[in-house]
Order: structure tokens, then C-alpha cells, then sequence
């Protein structure tokens, strides 16, 4: 097949997310893929240039190394709002441009305006289009007063699918609330590597490399650091512990909006060597820093809209190395992993250290990992390859 995907994220830049393993491993299998993404960081750039050309960036891969993906970067215009009308045009034209050079036998959209666009010009030429919903992205949009457009935007874009896939039940039960016809709709849950994410992995060189002691209670987060993640109200909450002080350590692996937050609460309230802000890690290493990790964390606001109806990718990859999760009440992640599944629930971000170390110092860490452990096997990224793949030649099929 010749897929051609539509993004407004960073496929360079960002982690991992589901379209990263489904494409590179369907690259593996000699299918061809080009993706078209956007720079959404470019705010965050040192040295802002108003204008980037076009880029094409050829045998990308981020997870495995066979892999072989072109991304192509249409022409930006890095003014805030003029932004948006850049976009707009720039993604049309490179669209158009695909479809008429790479003769897409499908087209994959998971954003808001490029596969708005895509959607409408698939249907005009006669391409089956799938949008993929791994969020709700138009609560994710800077600029609230615009949300509700990104949401008739997404609407559209729904009614001009020829199939709407979400990666777990509580999306598709928003998606077709939103509009999405319940016969074209179906949930592809989030895959994990079973050998690479193995709880037979040790974590002593990861804890040696940041001056963590064997006794020490080690508590894991990785991602984009949100504000609304709950790392700042956790952290507040470590620098009150102060009979914890020598064995409570929290490891947190990422970049992103609460990062200086975070390094400032670190220097206001002398967390240093208790609070270790590791940055953005190679994702070949993440295992390695499970598994220095006695438990899990996702303490995230429950009240956050974006988060109501997402699982993380992130919950199956702690799972799968055998570490229980502490998150907070999240309707999507109670849907998916109910009770007595190695993911333990609690109100708000400021219980979820409390409830970390009740949890090692009752010695029910291991027992809770092995029922996560278990409860993921049966999420490999093969099965969930295999699925889309036939999701995608169905809907193909079905268009000859």
C-alpha cells in the first residue's frame, strides 16, 4: 500500500505516539509511507526565523531502525495567527502535490486543519480517508476561544471519512457523539513491545547514573510535562515529606511546558537529588528507566478536558515492564483498565505520592506489576498492526 498520513505535530521531534509504531512497523512490512507534519514547537525555538521553506526528510525512523518513512514539512510562516492561514494553504498544496506524485492508495489523518483538508480533497478524488483519534485535539488548541471551530472542524472532517478509528472505547463513544457514523467506527487500542518493554529488564545502571540507592522509593513519569500533568502539585507534595527526604525520589523524563516550573520548585525548596529532571531521553533508553521505578505515575487533573477520554500509550509501556500505576480518576483510563488490573486510582494529583509509598511499604508493588503485566500481554504491536493493516485494506477494497 501507499499511505500517505497527515499530521500537525512534530513526527521528528516528539515522542513516539501510536502512529509512529503503526507506521514504521507497516514500513517494515514494504509498505510505502510519506507523512506530512507540522512544527508546532517553533515557539519554543531560541532563534525564531518568520519563515522556514519547505523540507523533506527522507529513511526517518524514530523506534525501529529498518524502518524507512519520508516526512514532508510544507512552508511555514512562524507568525502567531497569520500561523493558521499558513498552514492552511501550505498543507493544501502539499496535499494536492502528493496526490498527484505519490498517488496515495489511502490517506491517514490524525490533526485538525491538514486533515480537515485532506479528508475534503480525498473525497473529491476518490481516496478512502481514515481519521485516526489517539486525542481530543481541539481541547489541546492555545487559544480557547477558537476550540469550538477546531471541534466543527473535527466534525467535518468526521462525516468525510470513510472510516473513524479511536484508540479506545471512551473515543469512540466521543466520536460518535460528535458525529462519527457507529458502522464506520472502531477502536484500535494503543500496541506495546513485549520484548522491549520486558520486566526481567534491571534497572541498576539507570539508579547508579542519578545516585539512586537500592532502598531508595523511586516514583516514574515520562512524557510532555503538561501543566495540567499534576508533576508541579506531586513535587509540592515531595518537598512537604520531610522524613521522606532520604529515600522518596521522583524521576521524571521529558520536556515540555512545566519543565521550568519544575526546575524552580526543585531550587526553592532544595529538592535536589529527590527530584531528578532527566529531560528528553532516547527512546531506546526508556525501558531502562521503568525499571529503575518502583511504581508509576499519572497524576494528571481529572477535571482536564483533554484527558477525559485518552489512554496514554505511556500506561501500556509501564504496564508491560511490570510497574503498577497510581493516575487519578480518569474516565478514559478507569474505562479501559477497570479495577484489580495493577492500576490503582486516587482523587487528585496532591494523594498520588501518599498513595505510592502506602503501596511499597505494604509490599504490594510486585503484585500489583505482575497484574499489569498481565493484563497488557495481550496489547503486542503485531496483533495491533495486523488490525489496522486490515482496517486499511478493507476500507481500500472497498473503494475499488
Amino acid at each position: 500500500m501507499r499511505i500517505l498520513v497527515v499530521q500537525e505535530s512534530d513526527w521528528l521531534k516528539r515522542n513516539p505516539h501510536q502512529q509512529h509504531h503503526l507506521m514504521e512497523r507497516l514500513s517494515q512490512k514494504a509498505h510505502e509511507i510519506r507523512v506530512i507534519d507540522y512544527d508546532i514547537d517553533w515557539r519554543k525555538e531560541e532563534h525564531k526565523k518568520r519563515y522556514t521553506k519547505r523540507a523533506v526528510f527522507e529513511n526517518v525512523h524514530k523506534i525501529y531502525p529498518e524502518a524507512n518513512i519520508q516526512v514532508i514539512r510544507p512552508a511555514t510562516l512562524k507568525i502567531p495567527v497569520l500561523e493558521y492561514l499558513s498552514l492552511w494553504f501550505a498543507h493544501k498544496r502539499e496535499i494536492k502535490r502528493q496526490i498527484r506524485e505519490f498517488q496515495p492508495e489511502v490517506i491517514v489523518g490524525f490533526g485538525i486543519i491538514n486533515t480537515y483538508l485532506a479528508a475534503k480533497i480525498a473525497k473529491k478524488r476518490g481516496i478512502p480517508f481514515v481519521y485516526y483519534w489517539i486525542d481530543v485535539l481541539h481541547t489541546l488548541i492555545a487559544i480557547k476561544q477558537v476550540q469550538f471551530l477546531g471541534s466543527y472542524l473535527e466534525k467535518c472532517t468526521l462525516k468525510n471519512s470513510s472510516r473513524v478509528i479511536t484508540i479506545n472505547k471512551k473515543l469512540a463513544e466521543f466520536v460518535t457523539d460528535l458525529g462519527a457514523a457507529k458502522e464506520k467506527t472502531c477502536v484500535i487500542g494503543a500496541g506495546i513491545d513485549l520484548v522491549r518493554f520486558n520486566p526481567n529488564l534491571d534497572g541498576y545502571e539507570i539508579r547508579k547514573t542519578y545516585g539512586l540507592n537500592k532502598s531508595d522509593f523511586v516514583f516514574f513519569f515520562m512524557g510532555w510535562l503538561y501543566h495540567f500533568s499534576g508533576l508541579k502539585e506531586v513535587a509540592l507534595e515531595l518537598a512537604k515529606m520531610r522524613d521522606e527526604k532520604q529515600t522518596v525520589k521522583l524521576l521524571i523524563v521529558g520536556k515540555g511546558d512545566a519543565f521550568e516550573d519544575l526546575k524552580q520548585i526543585s531550587e526553592d525548596y532544595d529538592l535536589g537529588g529527590q527530584l531528578i529532571l532527566t529531560g528528553n531521553q532516547p527512546y531506546e533508553k526508556i525501558p531502562e528507566f521503568i525499571a529503575a521505578a518502583d511504581i508509576c505515575l499519572l497524576p494528571a487533573y481529572p477535571d482536564e478536558k483533554i484527558m477525559q477520554d485518552i489512554v496514554p500509550i505511556k500506561l501500556y509501556e509501564y504496564m508491560a515492564m511490570g510497574k503498577p500505576v497510581i493516575t487519578t480518576r480518569l474516565p478514559g483510563v478507569m474505562t479501559e483498565f477497570g479495577d484489580d488490573n495493577g492500576v490503582i486510582y486516587v482523587d487528585t494529583p496532591e494523594e498520588v505520592l501518599k498513595k505510592a509509598i502506602e503501596l511499597v511499604r505494604a509490599e504490594r508493588a510486585n503484585e500489583e506489576g505482575i497484574k499489569a503485566r498481565r493484563f497488557v500481554e495481550k496489547y503486542s504491536w503485531d496483533s495491533i498492526t495486523d488490525e489496522f493493516e486490515r482496517v486499511l485494506e478493507d476500507v481500500i477494497t472497498d473503494y475499488i
